[in-house]
């Protein structure tokens, strides 16, 4: 039996990341496409003044902006991300997003 480690996405197709996961007002939303005991792969969407609060992970954990401005706050230092950016949020630092506006990310976590 071939077990996909790929999960709620379409395979051998060319997508687009940004239109997999949908903006929801006053929500956080989140799809999951991977997720075991080495990697966890995530699609996220914030609405505007939306946000994840201060929290570690296990994990280094890898973020890429797919659509608007997020700020990730790393260790109290807030930085800014725009469409295409990448950011790594280092394992057991304190972390945190938020939503200036709508906001798209891809976040993909490595144990």
């Amino acid at each position: 039996m071939d077990k996909k480690r790929i999960k709620n996405i379409v395979q051998s197709e060319v997508v687009n990341l940004k239109e997999q996961v949908s903006y929801q007002e006053g929500q956080v939303v989140s799809k999951t496409l991977a997720q075991n005991p080495a990697v966890s792969v995530t699609l996220f969407s914030f609405s505007k003044g939306e946000e994840i609060s201060t929290h570690n992970s296990d994990g280094d954990a890898f973020v890429t902006c797919l659509d608007g401005v997020g700020e990730i706050t790393i260790d109290g230092v807030p930085y800014e991300l725009h469409e295409g950016e990448s950011i790594v949020m280092p394992s057991n630092h304190p972390h945190s997003v938020y939503a200036p506006e709508n906001f798209k990310m891809l976040l993909v976590v490595v144990f």
